[in-house]
């Protein structure tokens, strides 16, 4: 009989000899990039060739099916059964990336090469999201071949390709599918811990909404000699609008935006204590940033933020002697469950024309990707918390909810399953942009901790 302490052993002795190194470097040199159609080929090459022969070897049952959506990438489902009396676990993850962006990789790396500098493997997809899914059935073969070929519990895979444009289809593909998806619970891993050292828990996600605002005075632009200082400049005006919605530290204004009661008691229990940062020389915390009185776990994972992605207005690549005739900026706003999305929009117009811009257009206005949370005490966060503790010796954060996106709202939707995501990376990862890359440790602890987690599924005493 297999011992837990041996499959955890087991799985550290294939990460410390290399392999799982020389696996994830095969992974990586996929470039299936959902973002760029000329890849289309490649995501389904991921699918086909990296991961669908690695789970039949496992014993699993693979489908590759077509994406609901026209022109987005196929998803995968496999599936293991031993008992109907076993508990059942959805895991998730998305073997897309975002573009590689060559050009702009430091000297000496490369996106769709996995390279190795002190503490960090770099490579496109190392972090975000193919590190990360990898681990996690590295992991699950070393429970495999520990208890002689048995999990003790069934588990079904989704492994989708349009992850970075949205996800979008999966929400059909989850509700067509429901009946054979029916779970237990959804255990995955996706997005940054807390800090580098600290293994983390997430019970959900925040949401993402994004609108443009447009300042639109004239059908072309106008000599800026003979007309500046006479006609509305619209980059003026916009950026007033702007200063109008959040102010000089980034306080939100527009506070019908903002969770009606504050930070819910509960989520503000759980975030007591709980440290944020790490992200190297990616970011840094800006104390003075954001709303008053909130600590910076507060901030970044039981509140809403106002971000402005982009700001144009004339020709910034060549500028001319003109008063352009229009600006466009594109925002976002990264929200929590305790806020209501469907009214964002009209909320910012009554706000703009109580301060003096209704000449300012909102266009394109909708939720990218909705929030998610499951009670930060539900017994099966509760449950995989202790199980991490037992094989990493230290303690485990669990938050409300992880400050970035992910479909977490189509598995509560579609399944009402309970949301357990346990990332292994940190956030200044680089992931959407050049130099992406994972940390060697925090990787190695996730091996360990969901080796654990496997071992315990089947195990007596699950939620």
């Amino acid at each position: 009989m297999g011992t837990r302490d041996a499959a955890i052993a087991r799985s550290l002795e294939f990460f410390d000899s290399g392999r799982f190194r020389d696996r994830l470097a095969q992974l990586v040199s996929v470039p299936s990039t959902s973002q760029d159609p000329d890849h289309a080929a490649d995501v389904r090459l991921y699918l086909d060739t990296a991961i669908q022969p690695w789970l039949e070897r496992m014993g699993f049952a693979v489908e590759i099916h077509p994406s609901p959506a026209a022109g987005f990438g196929p998803i995968l489902f496999a599936e293991r059964l031993e008992g109907a009396d076993r508990p059942t676990i959805l895991t998730y993850g998305h073997g897309d990336t975002v573009r590689g962006l060559d050009e702009q990789w430091r000297a000496g790396l490369s996106p769709w090469t996995l390279t190795s500098e002190a503490d960090r493997w770099y490579g496109r997809g190392t972090a975000d999201n193919k590190g990360q899914h990898a681990l996690n059935l590295t992991a699950l073969e070393a429970v495999l071949a520990e208890r002689g070929g048995r999990l003790g519990f069934n588990l079904k895979l989704v492994l989708e390709t349009s992850e970075e444009r949205g996800s979008t289809g999966l929400r059909d593909f989850i509700a067509r599918h429901a009946h054979r998806l029916a779970a237990d619970v959804l255990i995955a891993s996706d997005g940054p811990r807390v800090t580098p050292e600290v293994p983390t828990i997430a019970t959900g996600t925040r949401g993402t909404y994004h609108f443009d605002l447009v300042a639109d005075m004239r059908p072309g632009g106008v000599h800026s000699g003979h007309w500046g200082g006479l006609t509305a400049d619209p980059a003026i005006v916009l950026s007033h609008a702007i200063a109008a919605i959040a102010d000089r530290r980034g306080t939100i204004l527009v506070r019908d935006w903002l969770p009606p009661n504050g930070v819910p008691p509960a989520v503000r229990a759980v975030l007591d204590g709980c440290p944020v940062g790490g992200g190297g020389e990616a970011a840094s915390i800006d104390p003075d940033w954001g709303e008053p009185g909130l600590t910076p776990a507060e901030k970044i994972y039981g509140w809403n933020g106002f971000i402005v992605l982009s700001l144009l207005s004339g020709r910034p690549e060549n500028p001319v002697n003109a008063v352009a005739p229009n600006a466009r900026a594109h925002c976002q706003i990264r929200y929590t469950v305790d806020s209501d999305p469907a009214g964002f929009e009209a909320a910012l117009r009554r706000h703009l024309d109580a301060h003096g811009f209704p000449e300012i257009r909102i266009e394109n206005a909708a939720v990218r990707m909705p929030a998610s949370r499951t009670d930060p005490g539900h017994d099966w966060v509760r449950w995989t918390a202790a199980s991490m503790q037992i094989s990493l010796g230290k303690r485990v954060q669990v938050i409300p909810n992880a400050s970035g996106g992910l479909p977490g709202d189509v598995f509560v939707d579609c399944l009402g399953l309970p949301l357990v995501w346990i990332p292994h990376s940190y956030n200044g990862c680089k992931q959407h942009g050049p130099d992406e890359h994972l940390l060697i440790g925090p990787a190695r602890e996730g091996l360990a901790a969901f080796t654990g987690i496997w071992w315990d599924l089947g195990e007596p005493g699950t939620p």
